[in-house]
């Protein structure tokens, strides 16, 4: 989808600068920063509006793929933004525990979000809480106009009373818009490259009840399917791509013996703005290496990798 014609990324940060300052005036301000796109874009741009107004928290929940708490930080310490980490894997974790339904996951992650900005706001006195909220999460949320898809953690996850008032400067625009005002406001092109990585993070990803043994499971397939696109040099002709860890075991072979192990779906897809997509052609020696490289070196936990050739829609581009 696209705006008006005469929609610009310099106007848009000229008028939400001027409304950020008239809302949140000489208040502190906190952000939500994920590490994606999104909540990266809405640092940027209230920062320029705040300046150290604006404390954000990276909240380790958990539910990241392998190595990448480090490398968030390591990204966003050059920006001259302050961030706080918080270790909070336990605490999702418990929440998670028994829970099988995509919404009730989506849910539950949301509220307990808000609790743990609650908690660090009073580091800092914030009245605040930035999110990185753009249109396709709203519209797929559901509103008096539109069905609820799926719940977006910071959206129709949120719990219905806040002790922060939400800034959301980006609730109006679609992914390539967030893009291109990104770029605007200087952060690094492989910043504002990034591939989409939810919010819920591996929790919809691991499909059913989220465990330890299971996100592990999942962090190296999803490990290994990163580095074959890498390596085929894919990652900027390919929009979107992760593992999915289904919630069955299938009957396989190792040398001569039986084996009964986990089934690892791979996604991939071609999008503009998240609305709608459709499966990308990978080459099938880049599925075929990426299909050997997990069940040789997962043998003992995997035995099947599938491909999803599924257009959105009818699917939406997480399995969850």
């Amino acid at each position: 989808m696209s705006r008006q014609a005469n929609w610009s990324a310099e106007n848009y940060i000229e008028k939400s600068i001027a409304a950020i300052k008239g809302r949140v005036g000489s208040e502190q301000i906190i952000c939500g920063l994920s590490g994606g796109v999104d909540s990266a874009v809405a640092a940027a741009l209230v920062h320029q509006a705040l300046g150290d107004q604006l404390t954000c928290f990276f909240i380790d929940h958990g539910l990241l793929r392998q190595d990448e708490a480090q490398e968030v930080m390591a990204a966003f310490s050059g920006l001259g933004l302050k961030i706080v980490q918080i270790d909070a894997h336990e605490r999702f974790l418990a929440g998670l525990r028994g829970i099988t339904d995509p919404e009730a996951k989506r849910k539950f992650i949301g509220a307990q979000f808000i609790r743990e900005f609650e908690t660090a706001s009073q580091k800092t006195g914030a009245k605040f809480l930035l999110q990185g909220t753009i249109r396709s999460d709203v519209l797929e949320s559901g509103s008096q106009e539109t069905a609820t898809i799926k719940s977006h953690h910071n959206v129709g996850g949120l719990p219905e009373e806040m002790e922060l008032q939400l800034c959301e400067p980006l609730r109006e625009l679609f992914k390539d818009e967030v893009r291109e005002v990104g770029l605007k406001l200087g952060l690094p092109a492989k910043m504002i490259r990034r591939q989409p990585f939810p919010g819920p993070g591996l929790a919809i990803r691991v499909l059913g009840e989220v465990t330890e043994e299971r996100l592990q499971i999942l962090r190296q397939a999803d490990a290994i399917l990163r580095k074959e696109i890498a390596a085929a040099h894919l990652e900027g002709s390919v929009w979107q791509y992760f593992a999915v860890l289904l919630p069955c075991q299938t009957v396989g072979v190792h040398g001569d013996v039986r084996a009964y192990g986990r089934t690892i779906a791979v996604r991939a897809v071609e999008s503009v703005d998240g609305m709608s997509a459709a499966y990308s052609k990978v080459p099938h020696e880049v599925l075929e290496r990426i299909s050997v490289r997990i069940t040789n070196e997962m043998k003992s936990q995997v035995n099947r990798v599938v491909y999803d050739i599924t257009n959105k829609p009818p699917s939406t581009i997480e399995w969850e």
